[in-house]
């Protein structure tokens, strides 16, 4: 199965999305789809030997709606006949992922190909042509292909922003003229005749251009039996719009013309969607930030002479040029030079990282001060921020399970407004036996009506929720998992590599005859040098960092299961377990050994001949944020457990000095899941959090698992959450932005049914028969209405947004 996702413009509520859904969902090779209104995005998973990117647009088109598309033209090189070119348009329009039409021409030798820009880029399709044993000659580009689909949704903004202005140079003059009127502020002339026929003059450009879109996406779903908020403002707008022509053509009637009723409704309402789409485009600032960090362009050193390059260019294997305060543009090696790294975007973590030849560096991650020679690994989509920018894109477009009962009551939404005007207008005609004041209730109630608010509410949350994670290096890989974290109650910790640092350092260095530490250290580190022994390679890295230089041993020998031996400028050494040693040479130290070991720590002994040199003590070190992070989930109301393979005396050193309100030790790695079950049938909501590798089974398990990674390593196939800075505060992060979540999409939820269970009433009229109550309730204007109506999905989206300057665990008040 293959998954796209196709970037949806022009819907226009929840209904729009759910519509689009259902065609998808229609077509034969199409196992799941989801469309998010909005992320304005429909991700597909299809059977690409039955369906190609063309066949999924298709139905969206026929809806009525667009899907943001870019498109080059480039001369193709090679080919030799016609069959030529029919392989290579065959080939892009079956295999291409991301390709939607492909045309070549034989005669002119050009390649016309329509893509989605947020799938594939001209580059890897010059690739397959390529594959073929063709080449094609791209145009240099002019933009990023990531600001494609920007650049097409700012187009939407700016049709929407030059309709609306169209609407309100018309619907102004006419709303104050009829006013005005209405109100006896003019003379006699403004009830002669020919004021009507100006008023129709004027409200005729903002009903069919400021409402064509509602037209027209009316159309394109009762053509496909289905209806959406496009149906509402239409019906709405246009009953007293064509009342109104009626007055004026149809001869024996007579009576009051509503052309700015209809005129302001559309333009407040093209005001209201203009507004959110502007405000709705805030909460995908995390993924523009993403995009953001990834450099234009990248120096290539070849031949010692450096050359700016497209970032598009750039080849595995390729030396690239880092100087201190450029971003490093791809993933790779640090082939020459050492410097600081900023990988904050990565990690979260504000403090640089040394780099030095070997290293890994990062995409987008920020060279501090020194100059680098990258050797280049992965380029494109296949660097690390390319594919946290596709999990993060992923996310945002699923649905979280709070979502489904908005999108059942959506579902029958428009029907059930459409009927209730209807019985709302037969009730006030049979009740005053008047046509317009029902007509003004009823039009009142198909403009109030707010299918987006409901369609808003989850969505614009969870953007918001993800962003504000991937901002501070946690990426939830589904809003799911989003959704589901807040509810956890128990959270289980593996051991090694999530409480721990998950390799040995040392802990203790204890000179016992009459030497320094400096030089007990350096004697073990130098006969270590030699050794693969984790221990070993713990105490070499330890003197390293002490700034110690480190000799080379003599007369080297290792004795497998019990140390090393060898000169240390010409001292004859032995270095090893307590074991090895002689029991009464070793019987002065034997109490100082077991309190080390009684601590969880391995100690190994420093002898010259007899003569006892010292100790020095390795460990698993904890994490510097466990304990504070421990601490802090069980002020958030978790239970905390500990799971490890290890001994039990081990385990209860680390989980006592962390905290945890319980230890499960020595459970075997194909068991761990088995333990999740098992507290699961308790009845608790459990976390699990692990490596992302060995404990794949259990964070599987779980009701959301919170996968550990460092680095360029951030585990992206395992767990549900991602934790990039490797820290276990993370966890508490993770947990406080899916409770702040949730408790908003509870508020924008509990705002959006409110609104129209209240106001939906009122505009029919519920409060008519109160006499004490003000006029404006008892007879809501559809005016009034329509301004309603606009304002609830700002106020959702609004909302949402507030997630972004929400404060986390561990930030200043200030």
């Amino acid at each position: 199965m293959n998954t796209l996702t196709l970037p949806v413009t022009g819907m226009s509520c929840v209904n729009c999305a759910a519509n689009i859904q259902r065609g998808l969902e229609a077509l034969d090779g199409v196992s799941q789809a989801q469309v998010n209104f909005a992320s304005e995005q429909a991700v597909v998973s299809f059977d690409a030997e039955r369906l190609s990117a063309a066949d999924l647009i298709g139905p969206i088109q026929e809806l009525g709606f667009q899907v943001a598309l870019a498109e080059f033209t480039a001369p193709v090189t090679g080919m030799s006949c016609v069959n030529c070119a029919a392989n290579i348009q065959r080939t892009l329009d079956q295999d291409g992922d991301g390709v939607v039409a492909a045309n070549v021409n034989f005669a002119s030798e050009q390649l016309t190909v329509r893509y989605l820009p947020t799938t594939v880029t001209p580059e890897e399709i010059a690739a397959q042509v390529r594959d073929l044993g063709f080449d094609l000659i791209l145009p240099e580009p002019d933009a990023d292909p990531q600001d494609t689909e920007a650049r097409i949704r700012e187009e939407e903004i700016r049709n929407q922003t030059r309709t609306f202005l169209t609407g309100a140079l018309f619907a102004l003059p006419l709303f104050c003229l009829s006013m005005a009127r209405d109100f006896g502020l003019t003379g006699a002339w403004s009830h002669a005749p020919w004021v009507n026929w100006l008023f129709w003059a004027l409200a005729t450009p903002v009903q069919f251009y400021t409402g064509w879109d509602y037209y027209k996406g009316s159309y394109a779903n009762l053509k496909n039996k289905t209806a959406n908020m496009d149906v509402l403002i239409a019906l709405g707008s246009s009953v007293a719009y064509i009342y109104s022509v009626a007055i004026l053509l149809l001869p024996g009637l007579t009576g009051h013309v509503y052309f700015e009723t209809s005129a302001v409704i559309i333009t407040l309402i093209k005001l209201g969607k203009l507004l959110e789409a502007r405000t709705k485009g805030k909460t995908g600032g995390a993924i523009r930030k993403l995009m953001g960090l990834t450099p234009k362009t990248a120096t290539r050193i070849r031949d010692g002479v450096e050359t700016d390059i497209p970032i598009a260019s750039v080849q595995a294997g390729d030396h690239l040029v880092i100087r201190p305060g450029e971003r490093i543009p791809v993933d790779g090696l640090v082939h020459q030079g050492s410097s600081r790294v900023d990988e904050s975007m990565l990690t979260g973590e504000p403090i640089p990282v040394t780099k030095q030849e070997g290293d890994s560096l990062t995409g987008g991650t920020v060279n501090a001060d020194g100059r680098l020679i990258l050797e280049a690994t992965r380029v494109g989509r296949d660097t690390v921020l390319a594919q946290i920018i596709r999990m993060v894109q992923e996310a945002q477009g699923s649905k979280a399970p709070i979502q489904a009962l908005a999108d059942r009551v959506a579902a029958v939404f428009v029907p059930g407004v459409i009927l209730a005007a209807l019985a709302t207008f037969a009730l006030w005609w049979s009740i005053g036996g008047e046509f317009v004041p029902a007509m003004i209730r009823l039009t009142a109630v198909l403009v109030i009506a707010c299918p987006c608010a409901m369609g808003l509410a989850t969505p614009t949350a969870v953007m918001a929720g993800t962003g504000k994670g991937a901002e501070n290096g946690i990426l939830f890989k589904r809003s799911e998992a989003l959704e589901t974290a807040a509810k956890l109650d128990t959270l289980v910790l593996d051991k090694t590599g999530t409480i721990t640092e998950g390799k040995p350092g040392v802990t203790d260095v204890l000179p016992i005859a009459n030497i320094s530490p400096e030089t007990l250290l350096f004697r073990a580190a130098v006969l270590e040098r030699g050794s693969e022994h984790p221990v070993g390679q713990a105490i070499v890295e330890y003197a390293r960092d002490q700034d110690l230089s480190l000799a080379e041993p003599e007369n080297f020998k290792a004795h497998p299961g019990f140390g090393v031996e060898g000169q240390v400028e010409g001292i004859a050494l032995k270095l090893g377990k307590p074991g090895w040693f002689e029991s009464q040479v070793l019987a002065p130290h034997n109490q100082q050994i077991q309190d080390l070991q009684r601590q969880g720590k391995t100690v190994v002994v420093l002898s010259m001949e007899d003569d006892i040199q010292g100790l020095i003590a390795v460990a698993d070190t904890l994490k510097p944020d466990s304990a504070r992070a421990v601490a802090t989930l069980k002020q958030a109301g978790l239970r905390v457990i500990m799971l490890t393979g290890d001994n039990a005396h081990t385990a209860r050193v680390i989980g006592d000095e962390v905290g945890v309100d319980e230890i499960l030790a020595e459970v075997r790695p194909e068991d761990k899941a088995q333990t999740i079950q098992e507290l699961q049938a308790q009845g608790h909501q459990v976390g699990m959090v692990g490596d992302g590798i060995n404990d794949a089974p259990a964070l599987a398990q779980a009701h959301v698992g919170f996968a550990i990674g460092t680095g360029t390593d951030v585990a992206m196939e395992t767990g549900d959450v991602i934790l990039s800075s490797g820290r276990l505060s993370g966890i508490t992060t993770a947990i406080h932005i899916s409770r702040k979540t949730l408790a908003v999409i509870r508020q924008n939820l509990f705002f959006a049914f409110i609104y129209n269970i209240i106001l939906i009433p009122l505009a029919a009229g519920a409060l008519a028969p109160f006499d004490s109550l003000p006029n404006m309730l008892r007879h809501l204007h559809p005016i009034l209405a329509a301004l309603a109506m606009a304002a609830s999905s700002i106020s959702v989206v609004s909302n949402s947004l507030r997630l972004y300057q929400s404060r986390l665990p561990g930030e200043n008040d200030s």
